[in-house]
């Protein structure tokens, strides 16, 4: 069976549909998607529509949580109050904006989603198995990997969330990372998806116009766009308020 896993396209519809031509030119049986759908990008609720329209299955993230759960802030500066900034804009900003696209119809079918995916031999969450915010990085140990994801009792483990898109062969189980499809922090501008096929896990890389999403992004009414367009063109995290 050949599964393609698209996650963290956040509101890019632009890669959205640069990926989704790739993924239709390799074929897969299945394609899942890893959550963090929405969030950060002026065309959410086009991105929702077509995911809906193709039958995809999938998982929430993060990001689609802080749409219906506002109290979640609290807990998360509690455990990182580093990322206050961030949080306050993921929160007073990214949340209503977003909210405003949607629609509650839309925002409903976020929240139906489930926190795994289990096909055959793979499970699918969007970060670790109990934490939708919290996940291993790239360069995280192979014990801290296994201790993650063993528990899910699967040959290969997937997730998203940390848009740093990596695999790894443990002595037990495949962990791979899918990247993201809208926002890659690897250095890589690139849209990326996950494609795996009878265990093999092998990951995409696709062009796409990253100046037409600029341009989407700057055009609209949407929270902080300078600094979600410099991340797409350079491929990196951007702390708010920094020089870009």
């Amino acid at each position: 069976m050949r599964v393609a896993i698209v996650s963290d396209v956040h509101g890019n519809l632009t890669a959205f549909d640069a990926v989704l031509a790739d993924v239709q030119r390799h074929a897969p049986d299945v394609v899942l998607h890893g959550g963090d759908l929405a969030l950060m990008g002026a065309q959410p609720a086009e991105v929702i529509d077509r995911v809906r329209e193709l039958g995809w299955r999938g998982v929430v993230g993060n990001t689609d949580e802080v749409l219906w759960r506002p109290e979640e802030r609290q807990r998360q500066e509690a455990l990182a109050p580093k990322l206050g900034a961030l949080l306050s804009l993921i929160f007073e900003k990214y949340a209503p904006a977003t909210r405003e696209l949607l629609g509650e119809e839309r925002v409903a079918w976020l929240r139906g989603l489930p926190a795994q995916q289990r096909l055959e031999d793979l499970v699918l969450v969007h970060a670790a198995p109990d934490d939708l915010w919290r996940a291993p990085l790239p360069n995280a140990g192979n014990d801290e990997l296994s201790a993650v994801y063993e528990p899910l009792d699967a040959a290969t483990a997937v997730y998203g969330h940390i848009h740093r898109p990596y695999t790894r062969a443990l002595s037990r189980l495949t962990v791979a990372n899918s990247g993201s499809v809208g926002m890659p922090w690897d250095g890589d501008p690139r849209a990326c998806y996950l494609l795996m096929e009878d265990g093999r896990t092998q990951l995409a890389r696709v062009e796409y116009d990253v100046e037409r999403e600029a341009a989407v992004l700057l055009g609209s009414r949407y929270p902080d766009a300078p600094r979600l367009v410099a991340m797409r063109r350079r491929g990196v995290f951007i702390q708010p308020g920094a020089t870009r």
